[in-house]
């Protein structure tokens, strides 16, 4: 293969136009479409050459998993698809952090029901569940703990400031799912508070993005002005589970001349699922809906997205494994309007708000313990991006404002009279809330073979202390041949404690109001290689973590503490994909894809404080390993099958109906295997699917046993 620049595409077409257009591409590595900082058309292009395209780990374009001919692959763009890490827009060529990706194919094939099953493929990411179907999850990343992550829905930040133990309700269905892409590591100087461990952001699929926005070169697919598409699905199976799903999208060109170029598009989706669960006191029902819209011009963008998410399970040892039959309630709400300029500068305003309503019984249907909750996130954010000589350079601001009432969180109001709860007959009594102010700014060097990341956060919060902290980070790749790029990266992290940190309170459990923020300071050093067959990541990563928060009891007949103490999380980790059709050189390979991913971690204290038992920050993976296999059986028919082996540090209390033994258990090392049936068609698809099919018994958390085997059965529509 030839140095990119000596087997450049041809350039045909209107230099001084908007968009260039190639009628030829080779498979060099950058070739010329880092520095041309424009979009680009792709006259000819097959699914094969963008596979060779030297990128880290997240893929420039999402291809169609049904099969295309030669002449619908020429109509496919590279468009601009940036990734996690950085303040502007880089595209996966021009980014210098690794940032893995789950893709809507491996969403398709995998036996997942929830986001958070689906986080258990990426190997990086800790998963831990009381009861199964991704009901009440914790997600951690790199030995860290569930409240140090950011979670993003589209790029906007839906983390709570209640607790991380209901971050995770994501209120989209995994139909409406483009990808999700996962940055490990601190990147507080992109996201603020929270990104203390890494962010996790859901893209959701652009109804716009099916029609042209060339005006009047094209009317979009086929000379359509509009397009339609339903995508539904039911399934049940093991404990009366039973769900169903429905997503409907439309795009349309307007036909008023004051909006030609412009394409408007929407989408509406549904989710209901019921179980009376695996486990003793995990049955739920949940349901969720998602509104995304927007109107996609040559010049600007307007995006809006709305979500409600409702869930009623049983808690089995949420907080503790004295209280077995405890009981929530959750309903959440969220809405975003953002907006974006196109060209050399990029200003892009955003509005958002979060609303998390939580009931919490300390004893199913009783008083006994019984909390209720309100919080509300207020967030604005405008942020700008200028492309110029010396590459990218960006600045942001943004405003946030977390808030919470509640029965048990929070200091006692003066009136506790004025806030109702909803739906009941009683008031909230307490009340707390803190305003995080942010600045960032950030620049991007961007050359044929090289690319740098520098940027800083200012944090300014209300509730802590009346200093401006200051978050920095840089990220280098380089690229040293055709295939091969080269990472590091330095970024120091921050963490606020949530209100539950704070101020939560019950016979097992006390919160600290003098609780610190945590501080980190994050290395990675990792290497890519891809071609057209295989994609291969391989890094280190050190964080050194100060004022970590974890709930800690001292002695054996203590009650768990929030604290604050400093402790290290160092890891290695490996994975590798192979694509077999190009290998083999045939498209209807019998074997697909093969990935396999494995991740060691260490952990260490440096302070003397002696610890009885570690509730969280302790019990960390020390080994995962995940490999997938995707292999076609017959015609439509395919199979897809994964194994997970993990192997976690610390130990657990054991209790015997609802008593502690005194006695600390080690958790075992155990291994899962799911299989997931599909035969698919243009239109339609059936499927079935077993998760943990040898019947392994094993814990995420103590005392609590994972589900044995689950089998699932479905049918989806697509028009």
């Amino acid at each position: 293969m030839k140095n990119s620049r000596q087997n450049a595409p041809s350039l045909a077409g209107r230099v001084r136009g908007r968009t260039a257009t190639f009628r030829r591409f080779s498979r060099g590595g950058y070739a010329i479409f880092a520095s041309l900082h424009r979009e680009v058309r792709i006259g000819v292009l097959t699914v094969g050459m963008l596979a060779s395209v030297n990128i880290p780990k997240a893929q420039a374009l999402q291809v169609s998993t049904h099969p295309d001919t030669e002449d619908s692959a020429d109509e496919k763009e590279l468009a601009e698809v940036s990734v996690a890490g950085t303040m502007a827009p880089l595209t996966a060529l021009q980014s210098a952090r690794i940032v893995g990706v789950i893709t809507r194919q491996e969403i398709e094939s995998s036996a997942a029901q929830s986001v958070n099953d689906l986080l258990k493929l990426a190997v990086g990411v800790d998963v831990r569940q009381r009861g199964g179907f991704g009901i009440q999850t914790d997600i951690s990343i790199d030995g860290g703990t569930f409240d140090q992550i950011t979670l993003l829905l589209n790029g906007v930040n839906i983390s709570s400031p209640h607790t991380g133990h209901l971050a995770a309700d994501f209120p989209v269905s995994l139909s409406d799912i483009e990808r999700i892409e996962v940055l490990e590591g601190a990147a507080s100087r992109v996201y603020g508070a929270s990104a203390f461990g890494g962010a996790i952001n859901i893209v959701t699929k652009r109804p716009t993005s099916n029609l042209s926005r060339e005006g009047g070169e094209t009317s979009g697919e086929g000379g359509k002005n509009h397009l339609f598409s339903v995508d539904a699905g039911v399934h049940g199976g093991s404990y009366l589970t039973l769900g169903g799903d429905a997503r409907v999208a439309l795009s349309a060109r307007p036909s008023s001349p004051s909006l030609t170029g412009g394409v408007w598009g929407g989408s509406l989706s549904a989710t209901y699922q019921r179980s009376d669960g695996a486990t003793t006191n995990s049955d739920f029902q949940r349901g969720q809906a998602y509104l995304s819209g927007g109107y996609d011009a040559e010049s600007f963008r307007i995006d809006l997205q709305a979500g409600y998410s409702q869930k009623a399970y049983g808690a089995n040892t949420f907080y503790s494994a004295a209280y077995p039959n405890q009981y929530e309630r959750n309903r959440r709400f969220f809405v975003s309007l953002g907006a974006e300029t196109k060209g050399r500068v990029r200003v892009r305003p955003e509005v958002y708000w979060n609303r998390l309503l939580d009931n919490f019984e300390l004893i199913r249907d009783t008083p006994t313990g019984e909390n209720f909750h309100r919080s509300d996130v207020h967030g604005a954010r405008v942020s700008a991006d200028l492309r110029w000589a010396a590459g990218r350079t960006a600045l942001g601001a943004e405003v946030r404002e977390e808030g919470i009432y509640s029965t048990a969180l929070g200091l006692p109001l003066n009136n506790p009279t004025t806030h109702k709860v909803p739906g009941e007959d009683l008031f909230y009594a307490k009340h707390d809330n803190r305003t995080n102010f942010s600045i960032n700014a950030e620049h991007n060097i961007l050359l044929p073979r090289f690319t740098a990341s520098i940027g800083v956060l200012a944090n300014y919060n209300t509730r802590f202390d009346s200093r401006l902290r200051f978050y920095p980070g840089v990220d280098l790749a380089y690229t040293p041949a055709t295939h091969w790029r080269l990472f590091a990266s330095y970024n120091k992290g921050f963490r606020l404690p949530t209100f539950t940190d704070l101020y939560y309170k019950s016979p097992t459990h006390e919160g600290n109001q003098g609780m610190s923020a945590e501080e980190s300071h994050s290395v990675q050093l990792g290497a890519t290689y891809r071609t057209e067959a295989v994609d291969a990541t391989v890094k280190a990563f050190y964080h050194r973590g100060t004022n970590m928060i974890d709930w800690v009891m001292y002695t054996a007949d203590d009650v768990f503490h929030s604290a604050n103490f400093d402790l290290d999380n160092m890891g290695v980790q490996a994975q590798a994909t192979v694509r077999f059709a190009p290998l083999f050189g045939k498209a209807d390979s019998y074997l697909q894809r093969l990935s396999v991913g494995y991740t060691y971690l260490h952990q260490q204290r440096r302070d003397d404080t002696e610890i009885y038992k570690s509730n969280y920050a302790m019990e960390y993976l020390r080994h995962k390993l995940v490999a997938t296999l995707d292999h076609r059986i017959v015609s439509h028919l395919s199979a897809s099958w994964c194994v997970r082996w993990q192997d976690r540090m610390g130990d657990y209390i054991l209790y015997e109906d609802g008593r502690s033994t005194g006695q600390l258990v080690s958790y075992s090392p155990y291994a899962t295997l799911d299989l997931k049936l599909r035969w698919t068609d243009r239109h339609y698809e059936v499927w079935v699917e077993g998760t943990n099919l040898t019947n392994h018994t094993y814990y995420d958390l103590g005392n609590i046993p994972q589900p044995g085997i689950v089998v699932l059965a479905g049918a989806r529509v697509r028009f």
